[in-house]
């Protein structure tokens, strides 16, 4: 994570010695956990190693964006690595766990450092209101893992604690409802221990952008409501964070996904993704080194051809639902063009024109690209670096509003959820329809919010969320339809909608049994 200071803890680690007591020797020059969690440094640089695994390659350096975005029908995959193309054909298997597997390990990777930090840091004397934010944003961090691993893989085990010999690593499973109130009760312990902002606390956090806010938790704690049908739950959050007065829509909603305004007004959560913090080397998965930048790898796995690797896109149903409305302008929809690369008079892709590009490939020129978190606005040629510094903004407010929105609709307040979806239509200059949409039946708003959804978080992990939630995959009609806007659709079978537990967690683990489809 990058702040004014990155500090990152290259390992936390227990030694379990062996039998021989000749060998069963300290090592003055090694680190133990034991001898690490000393001072109040060592507590800040903990909970910093606890943000450490969203930026490698199983979490949001790569992986975590695939398998949220490519099984939307929003989003496919013609990629020849079966371990992004697979996923949205519903065809991941568990004799090769590349791609999902890291992600699963990397989500505990980081539980296991935010169990650390509250086994460690109440025992330190240090600043209490510095100790209090620590122990809240290790709270954030273990939910949002924990929030990955039950959406994500269902039946997870639930580690709470930091092991101290190996039978503790050895969990047993927990079932799905009982990892969402895991999920729900750090969320509300974060909520009770984090600022509003860091720009008025004092200490060795002061005005560090970046780090877990008691927005950020309320945000996820309502979403983990939300997924589980507590509308009225949901709704209590939602309207907390708006009553905060402290978030808006960014004017330019492209803004949301380049380089520029980093951390704005919009912004609850964001991972710190920069091409000048860290090392020089790519970091990829396990225990990061010194050595590994802390830049994305999305930008290339997205980029359109001669650009990237093109392994995942918006789908043409995708690109066709912005031209069903426009603007008071009679214009199309700009989030369009924040979205995808497109052939349209005048369009520019990197430093070249659309049109002359692709001019000698139809089947390119006739086709739509990811636009949203590339850097092909000018910024670089191209995206073979596999570098990118753009942050990945987990959470938004136009997020908050809409599913805010969303539980209005659910609670049978159809005008108030038609003010809200307003508001973020408004940004995108369409026309003000409060009076029509209040005016919908309950189902009719829940087809509206489809489509609103889908417009503004197009690329952005949201829509099979979205679709699995409403109850899509389990409607015949629904599913029917959702095969004519994505063929990969056609490989779905019930209990799919999750990801296979790794083999390997089941070998190592006797209290762990794989997902029944699998």
């Amino acid at each position: 994570m990058k702040f004014s200071h990155i500090i990152f803890l290259a390992a936390l680690s227990w030694f379990a010695g062996g039998c021989n007591k000749k060998l069963d020797q300290a090592n003055p020059n090694a680190q133990t956990s034991t001898s690490y969690w000393k001072t109040s440094a060592d507590a800040v640089a903990g909970i910093d190693a606890a943000y450490a695994p969203l930026m490698l390659d199983g979490c949001y350096m790569r992986f975590t964006p695939i398998l949220l975005d490519v099984r939307g029908d929003d989003v496919h995959s013609n990629s020849p690595w079966t371990a992004i193309s697979n996923v949205g054909k519903f065809a991941i298997g568990t004799s090769d766990p590349s791609g999902y597997g890291w992600s699963f390990d990397e989500y505990y990777e980081g539980i296991f450092r935010c169990n650390q930090v509250f086994e460690y840091v109440p025992g330190i004397a240090m600043d209490a209101g510095v100790k209090n934010r620590i122990l809240g944003q290790a709270y954030f961090l273990r939910g949002l893992y924990f929030f990955h691993l039950v959406n994500l893989f269902g039946n997870v085990s639930l580690p709470l604690k930091a092991p101290k010999g190996p039978s503790d690593f050895f969990v047993a499973q927990s079932t799905q409802a009982q990892g969402w109130t895991q999920v729900e009760a750090d969320m509300q312990a974060a909520i009770n221990l984090l600022p509003v902002t860091y720009d008025t606390v004092s200490g060795a956090d002061a005005g560090q952008k970046g780090r877990a806010t008691r927005g950020a938790a309320m945000a996820y704690l309502g979403k983990a409501y939300l997924f589980n049908h507590q509308f009225q739950q949901a709704s209590d959050q939602f309207k907390a964070i708006i009553n905060l007065g402290i978030y808006s829509l960014m004017p330019n909603y492209k803004d949301n996904f380049t380089l520029n305004y980093p951390n704005n007004a919009e912004s609850l959560f964001e991972i710190q993704f920069s091409t000048s913090a860290g090392g020089t080397d790519l970091g990829w998965q396990g225990v990061p080194l010194s050595s590994w930048g802390k830049t994305s790898a999305r930008a290339i796995t997205y980029g359109a051809p001669d650009y990237g690797w093109t392994d995942v896109q918006p789908t043409k149903s995708a690109f066709n639902e912005f031209f069903l409305e426009k603007t008071v302008d009679s214009l199309v929809d700009p989030r369009l063009d924040a979205t995808m690369f497109y052939n349209k008079p005048g369009e520019t892709i990197y430093l070249d024109n659309f049109a002359v590009k692709y001019g000698s490939n139809i089947g390119f020129l006739n086709d739509v690209f990811s636009r949203k978190y590339e850097n092909g606005d000018g910024y670089q040629a191209n995206e073979y670096s596999w570098r990118s510094g753009i942050h990945d903004r987990l959470m938004r407010y136009a997020d908050v509003l809409m599913m805010y929105a969303e539980c209005q609709n659910e609670l049978g307040n159809t005008a108030v959820c038609a003010q809200y979806i307003q508001m973020v239509r408004t940004r995108a200059r369409l026309p003000n329809r409060v009076a029509e949409f209040s005016t919908y039946t309950q189902a009719q708003m829940r087809d509206q919010i489809g489509h609103e959804r889908l417009l503004e978080f197009c690329l952005e992990g949201h829509r099979f969320d979205d679709i699995r939630r409403w109850g899509w995959l389990s409607d015949a009609t629904r599913l029917s339809w959702l095969k004519t806007r994505d063929p990969e659709f056609n490989g779905y079978i019930p209990g799919k909608e999750l990801y296979p537990i790794p083999q390997s967690e089941i070998d190592n683990n006797p209290g762990v049994k794989q997902n029944a489809t699998y």
